[in-house]
């Protein structure tokens, strides 16, 4: 895949405060911005809720030409339009109608969100040209919904849509040949529609305002999944891979997020099956943590910090937790407290009293960075400064962290004698 680069991208700096947090829009975008993916991959959820964000009209192809053919008298087809026997024609015709639309929204409201499954445009070539000139001087930004076929099928056969009776059978995705910024279907709409206004730049709609002269403390205790590594989607692959096998409720994974893996497992498979449930899902784990990002920005702010006054405090286990930060890029610190490590794990103080022990360091001069309610509960009350990142939880969820960020991107570390001062970058 291609991930879109957000380089050439004005990107908003800003501290965000859990209790100042407000629903508050800010300007569009001027930039067109296509959602795809494809059929039962949630695409029309997530453009539908981008669009509500940025203020900007909506344009979905199944809205704008469904109805007409759908109205079609039964004499005027062999058989239904989705069937292959119509394919290029029907297609063909669908997406003229929206491109046209497109063109004249584009024209009056500046930019548009539209959504479709773009199949052939994102192949690039002359169907991508055609739309780009249509939607204006500015190349669109592609949003491309990526997950497993067998997901998508699942999502087909439970919103149970008469038009799926009527698909040809749908071939394993391929990604776009364009480039375009890839968003895991496994996360909410709510994780989804944040890391796409993050990569566009938009403001998360907070307030800004840093604490005067920052945040000094003298060590840095990082949580991993969600802060340093945006496994958020892994994590969700695994265990409701997990659930399934095991007969297991999904829901109860985003209820217990942050939770040991060891409880969550218990939650998940009962006392019966821990032996089998535990083992399980640290095979699934391990096999998925490849295909897991980076925070924007973790790689060079984990760096600046020098490695006898940084941490890492997981929930994981070890052998997790390495190859988590192997793909990532990252390093194992000196210092890294794991489940294995500890009797008790977060939302209990002892993973943070533990790494604060390790380093020598008074937990009260210590700045922890998580992602997560259980471990800002578990920081809190091992007495250590929190600041939240977002990307996991709502910031209204964060209660008990001093400050929220959405990236790590949006921090500096200043060194000052023995003290380190963490301030806004830029």
């Amino acid at each position: 895949m291609t991930p879109m680069s957000s380089g050439s991208m004005t990107r908003v700096s800003r501290w965000v405060y859990p209790e100042r947090v407000t629903t508050e829009c800010q300007p569009p975008s001027p930039r067109c911005v296509l959602v795809a993916g494809p059929a039962g991959s949630g695409k029309s959820t997530l453009a539908k809720a981008l669009a509500t964000q940025l203020r900007l009209p909506l344009l979905d192809l199944d809205t704008l030409t469904n109805p007409l053919l759908d109205g079609l008298p039964a004499s005027a087809l062999a058989e239904h339009w989705l069937s292959p026997a119509h394919g290029p024609a029907i297609r063909d015709a669908r997406y003229a109608a929206l491109t046209a639309v497109a063109a004249e929204v584009t024209a009056t409201a500046g930019a548009a969100v539209l959504v479709a499954p773009f199949t052939a445009e994102l192949a690039g070539a002359a169907a991508w040209d055609r739309l780009r000139a249509a939607l204006g001087p500015t190349d669109p930004v592609v949003v491309w919904i990526r997950g497993d076929a067998q997901l998508f099928a699942r999502r087909r056969v439970q919103r149970a849509a008469d038009r799926d009776d009527h698909r040809p059978p749908t071939p394993e995705p391929v990604p776009p040949a364009v480039d375009h910024l890839p968003i895991d279907a496994e996360l909410t709409t709510a994780q989804q529609v944040f890391r796409v206004l993050r990569a566009l730049g938009e403001p998360m709609g907070v307030a800004p305002g840093p604490p005067a002269g920052g945040i000094e403390v003298d060590a840095l205790l990082f949580d991993l999944d969600g802060t340093l590594a945006d496994s958020t989607a892994s994590v969700a692959r695994c265990w409701d891979r997990l659930a399934r096998e095991f007969g297991a409720e999904p829901r109860l994974i985003q209820e217990n997020h942050g939770q040991p893996s060891d409880v969550l497992v218990g939650t998940l498979v009962g006392p019966d099956r821990q032996a089998a449930g535990r083992a399980r899902i640290r095979e699934l784990e391990i096999a998925d943590a490849p295909f897991i990002d980076p925070i924007p920005g973790a790689h060079q702010f984990f760096s600046s910090v020098p490695d006898d006054r940084r941490a890492i405090v997981t929930s994981g286990v070890r052998d997790l937790a390495t190859a988590r930060l192997g793909a990532v890029g990252l390093p194992v610190p000196g210092i890294m407290v794991t489940f294995d490590d500890v009797e008790h794990g977060k939302p209990h103080p002892e993973p943070y009293l533990l790494a604060a022990r390790r380093l020598g360091v008074d937990p009260a001069r210590c700045l922890v960075f998580e992602d997560a309610p259980a471990g800002i509960a578990s920081a809190r009350a091992a007495g250590c400064r929190v600041i939240a990142v977002l990307g996991t939880s709502p910031a209204a969820e964060l209660t008990g962290a001093e400050l929220v960020v959405d990236g790590l991107d949006r921090l500096t570390l200043v060194r000052r004698g023995d003290a380190f001062r963490v301030v806004p970058a830029g």
